[in-house]
């Protein structure tokens, strides 16, 4: 740029409208230039670096990662204690499941057991005192272990058949139960366990005065002081002495059967007992009207007397 070039700054102040020429020459331009350059460079850069330093975060300190650390192990902490909260409560109900169905099992053992005893079973067939043998070929040695729902859910199979089980058993208990109940009641056998029949059901000649009687049952001689025993299961309704009878023990077994057993030496059961076939109910003796050591034995039903023959005859059921 020539010096004739230089460029002219006019300034006018507010006051009096006076101006002033600042002239400016190449150098000082390019020095301005090169400033207002530099200066919007550098704030070109600093607002750059405020920037980033608001886009990326600040690196934490050391204290910072330690805090945050063992928060996260606090959550990690109350976490698992939740979850061995959770497993407890449903080992502690498996556990109680397990402990009924263990309960359920003794009563249907119980049950078993008291077949065995009636003979309903063969004992040689089913021992209750040992447990079911099982086997078979092991298919892998490193098996799976069951987890928890299969666990509750072979539970509950198990529990289920259990209550089928009680159901039949209870059932066949039941059954058992009627029939022993009607083998108890069941009329049949002799009075006596050793001795033999010294007078017949029916008319005869009396054996004090010789006229033709009615006789109302038989007499089975025997052994004083031999055994007496129930035909049947039943209730006594009469034991005490009775005229002509001499010691009278007299057995109810419902539907209106009764059977008498007199002339007893001594007698054994009282009224209200419940007796069982084939209990002792007296001794043998010859008291009342008698003429030795003998059973009256008589059956009688809906109050009229039956031959005790038919009922000493019958077979057991």
């Amino acid at each position: 740029m020539k010096p004739e070039d230089d460029m002219n700054i006019i300034l006018v102040g507010k006051r009096h409208g006076k101006s002033r020429t600042v002239s400016i020459n190449a150098p000082v331009l390019a020095g301005l230039v090169f400033t207002v350059t530099a200066l919007l460079v550098l704030a070109g850069w600093s607002g750059y670096r405020v920037a980033v330093s608001q886009i990326e975060p600040a690196e934490p300190a050391e204290s910072e990662l330690v805090a945050e650390w063992q928060s996260r192990l606090s959550e990690q902490k109350t976490e698992l204690s939740r979850i061995e909260q959770n497993v407890q409560q449903q080992v502690d109900a498996l556990t109680l499941r397990l402990g009924e169905m263990q309960g359920r099992l003794l009563r249907l053992d119980a049950l078993g057991q008291r077949f065995l005893e009636s003979g309903l079973v063969a004992s040689d067939e089913f021992d209750f005192d040992q447990p079911a043998a099982v086997g078979g070929p092991e298919e892998s040695l490193d098996g799976d272990s069951f987890t928890a729902p299969e666990l509750t859910n072979m539970i509950d199979q198990l529990r289920s058949r259990i209550e089928d089980r009680e159901q039949q058993l209870r059932m066949l208990d039941m059954v058992a139960s009627r029939q022993k109940l009607e083998n108890q009641l069941f009329v049949e056998g002799r009075p006596i366990t050793w001795g033999w029949l010294s007078s017949k059901y029916g008319y005869r000649s009396d054996p004090f005065t010789g006229k033709r009687t009615w006789h109302a049952g038989v007499d089975l001689a025997g052994k004083e002081g031999s055994d007496i025993i129930a035909v049947a299961g039943g209730v006594v309704t009469y034991a005490d002495e009775r005229y002509g009878y001499g010691n009278l023990v007299a057995v109810d077994h419902g539907d209106g059967l009764v059977t008498r057993y007199a002339h007893a030496k001594a007698i054994k059961v009282k009224v209200g007992d419940v007796v069982q076939k084939g209990q002792v109910l007296a001794l043998m003796g010859s008291t009342g009207r008698s003429t030795g050591p003998h059973v009256h034995f008589e059956v009688i039903r809906n109050g009229k007397s039956e031959n005790p023959e038919t009922y000493i005859k019958r077979a057991s059921r």
